[in-house]
């Protein structure tokens, strides 16, 4: 089959094969973690495809059996922010936006191949294409809010349509979801084992048809997400957080045991604010809606949050999780405040 090269940085390959442009991050050392250069380098891959005639169809994979994305590049966010350097950290943050709205307002069709953990910016890479084929290794979660950020990239738009209270039980607990987890919340479209892959996404470069993934698909069990999800909707679907929390003390089942750990892990303001981003989107909000609110957050973190404190204590030194800051009971609703012009 003929390849046509396109150049790219070290982190990112890119060719045109058949009827498909192809799309590899080859960062597997750092779980293919998307750095600021990434975003702006896949962002001009997909605007010059635009216009290729033989492009019909584009897929997004990535190297390693480890992950496809782990999430953005949070030691350059941090190292920024200690450094005051306050712009640049809003600079990747938008224009990572700017990519994850550009997936999914794309005229052509992507399919995005999710293996392995995939969090974060990997959502915002993977998740808002219209096909979304996950593996039996695929480990899929938003966990911002343990280290003070909120669910992003456009993800609560996933999460505000998610069934029964499931996108609160995600966006505040960071659970992550296997494959039948991923594709009963609407995070994923088709589970094939990784081992086809390769021979699908030879047909689609033949083709130029992403319809043939049906012929591999696979159907999978009841998911851990639909098997609890009558708890779920009891205690995530409405209420205030000190709610949710009493609701998961007065359960005592396993299940709220778990859920209640997880979140205690978490910054309380990050739970807040997340909580308060999904009590704006109602279901069928947009992408582009849940990046707005979403960058209100990201755009005041530095200094505002939690995340600073966080990532010294989670990643820097590796300590767990440090002591959150008692913020005034009215700073979650600053936090997501119109940011005006």
């Amino acid at each position: 089959m003929q390849t046509l090269e396109t150049p790219s940085p070290d982190h990112v390959a890119a060719h045109v094969a058949g009827k498909a442009g192809r799309i590899t991050l080859i960062r597997a050392d750092a779980l293919n973690a998307l750095s600021h250069e990434m975003c702006l380098v896949i962002k001009e891959i997909l605007l010059a495809w635009r216009e290729n005639l033989q492009v019909e169809v584009i897929m997004i994979d990535a190297e390693g059996s480890k992950a496809f994305c782990a999430g953005g590049d949070i030691r350059f966010l941090y190292e920024a922010g200690i450094n005051g350097e306050h712009g640049r950290v809003r600079k990747f943050w938008r224009d990572e936006y700017r990519l994850n709205q550009m997936l999914a307002d794309y005229p052509k069709p992507i399919v995005s191949f999710m293996q392995g953990i995939t969090m974060g910016g990997g959502v915002g890479l993977g998740c808002h294409v219209p096909y979304r084929v996950v593996g039996l290794t695929s480990q899929i979660a938003l966990p911002e809010c343990s280290i003070g950020l909120v669910p992003d990239v456009g993800s609560s738009a996933i999460l505000a349509q998610a069934p029964r209270g499931a996108g609160r039980f995600l966006s505040l607990t960071g659970h992550r979801m296997d494959a039948a987890d991923a594709l009963f919340a609407g995070f994923a479209d088709h589970c094939i084992p990784e081992a086809d892959w390769p021979a699908l996404k030879e047909l689609i470069a033949q083709t130029g048809d992403p319809a043939v993934i049906q012929t591999y698909a696979r159907e999978l069990e009841t998911s851990y997400l639909a098997g609890n999800i009558t708890e779920i909707e009891q205690v995530f679907s409405g209420g205030r957080l000190q709610d949710i929390f009493a609701a998961l003390e007065v359960s005592g089942s396993d299940f709220a045991g778990q859920a209640a750990k997880m979140m205690r892990r978490a910054s309380p303001l990050s739970l807040a604010c997340a909580l308060g981003i999904l009590g704006q989107l109602p279901a069928g909000s947009s992408v582009a809606q849940a990046l707005r609110l979403e960058f209100r957050f990201v755009h005041r973190c530095i200094s505002e949050s939690d995340f600073l404190n966080a990532v010294q204590a989670a990643v820097i030194d590796k300590t767990g999780a440090p002591e959150w800051r008692q913020w005034p009971q009215e700073h979650a609703g600053m936090m997501l405040s119109d940011l005006g012009s």
